[in-house]
């Protein structure tokens, strides 16, 4: 599997989906228009639109997932 652009490595990648897509599950909505109705596949195809940001907090926690389509409004 080639590095994905923004991920410094393929295990970050699959962590970032992995959340993304829990979320869809729990019933967010989909930040693309698609057909797919898995929410693993919606979350690849979130992450390659560059609709998905990633903030690393600890090792502990593991990656937040933040929507990019909302500016951050607590800054």
């Amino acid at each position: 599997m080639k590095l994905k652009d923004g991920f410094d490595s393929n295990y970050r990648y699959i962590l970032v989906a992995a959340r993304r897509a829990r979320q869809l599950s729990s019933g967010a909505t989909p930040l693309v228009d698609t057909s797919a109705r898995k929410p693993c596949k919606i979350a690849q195809q979130e992450i390659d639109a560059g609709k998905i940001q990633f903030i690393v907090n600890s090792k502990a926690e593991g990656p937040a997932v933040v929507d990019a389509s909302k500016p951050e409004e607590n800054k």
